[in-house]
């Protein structure tokens, strides 16, 4: 669907990708709901988006979307997008445990909120946008525990896929490498990364099509899938080899 005239709501709206979707819609007319913890910069941001409503929330605290949701009446809305997460690169054996259940929180356990409690918000034929990530497809070398929370995103949207609709259109967006405050985290060359601002276009074009995922960009993400679908004896002979590079 074109989104001039629509209203949308952004969970994860402060930053990277969110906010660069902000700007995109924002010039196409959309009515927009800007969401996250950082309320400063989400005024900023409204402030140049025309009237843009900004609520703020923490995925992370027990009622904090509940709350955020009673303030917006059901029926309302054309889409729900959100892009909200944390990234912590790492090997298991060096996972900081406060860390890692607060990631799990937003990234997991925030978007089974995001699908139990926003759907009645939206009209019939609204679009739920979940962001998953190609970090999902296979469990690679040093992404954990980013890469297990978005597999887990990744199936619960092919759950929700079919369990709300035909009322509910849902979509599962999953990025590669995007240039963002959460990416500058890696100490590793990033292969097809893009700006967040390309990332914004690939998701615009992606959802006003009739696909059920959106992944990008193809040179790199198409090489994911191609990994995933390999037998175990050699795509984790492939996955081994980085980590043979990443000791060199």
């Amino acid at each position: 669907m074109g989104y001039a005239g629509k209203t949308v709501w952004i969970i994860g709206a402060s930053d990277g990708i969110g906010a660069a979707l902000v700007r995109a819609l924002a010039r196409e007319g959309t009515r927009l709901i800007l969401s996250a913890r950082n309320e400063a910069a989400l005024r900023t941001l409204a402030s140049t988006c025309g009237d843009a409503r900004v609520l703020p929330l923490d995925l992370s605290v027990a009622g904090s979307l509940a709350h955020a949701v009673s303030t917006i009446a059901p029926g309302t809305l054309d889409a729900i997008i959100c892009t909200a997460a944390l990234y912590e690169p790492g090997r298991v054996e060096d996972l900081d445990p406060e860390i890692t259940a607060r990631l799990v929180a937003v990234n997991l356990l925030g978007s089974f909120d995001v699908a139990r409690l926003a759907p009645p918000l939206l009209r019939d034929g609204g679009q739920l946008v979940l962001f998953g990530s190609v970090a999902g497809y296979f469990g690679l070398p040093g992404g954990q525990p980013y890469s297990a929370t978005k597999a887990a995103v990744n199936n619960l949207a092919e759950t929700l896929r079919i369990e709300l609709a035909p009322r509910v259109d849902v979509r599962l967006v999953c990025p590669g490498f995007v240039s963002t405050r959460l990416t500058a985290k890696n100490d590793f060359s990033m292969p097809a990364v893009i700006t967040p601002d390309q990332a914004a276009k690939a998701v615009m074009r992606g959802l006003q099509r009739r696909s059920f995922e959106v992944h990008f960009p193809k040179r790199f993400t198409w090489a994911v899938k191609c990994l995933r679908a390999l037998p175990y004896a050699q795509s984790l002979r492939l996955t081994a080899r980085l980590v043979k590079t990443d000791d060199r």
